[in-house]
């Protein structure tokens, strides 16, 4: 019998609790204050952007993730929260 092994993600591991590492493509709201034609508008479209991140929580309203820990205590930074719906991809990244 043939064992698969376990792909490895990257994670880091904070007061015995393990997060992951993702590459987090979502919409981003696009806005501009000036004076806009009823065609320019119309082709207005939210930004695609992609960011990296842990993911400290995810629930079906809202993911909350972070990218800088302290290594001594569960401090956080670089916090962000997104809402869930916003999300388009989430892609967990492997060592």
């Amino acid at each position: 019998m043939v064992r698969r092994k376990k792909a490895k993600f990257r994670h880091v591991k904070i007061a015995d609790k393990k997060y992951y590492f993702y590459s987090i493509k979502f919409l981003d709201p696009t806005g501009d204050s000036g004076w806009h034609t009823v065609d320019e508008l119309k082709k207005l479209t939210p930004s695609i952007m992609v960011s990296q991140a842990y993911i400290f929580h995810k629930d079906r309203k809202f993911t909350t993730t972070f990218a800088s820990h302290d290594s001594n205590e569960e401090v956080f930074g670089d916090v962000n929260v997104y809402p869930t719906t916003c999300i388009i991809k989430m892609e967990k990244i492997k060592l």
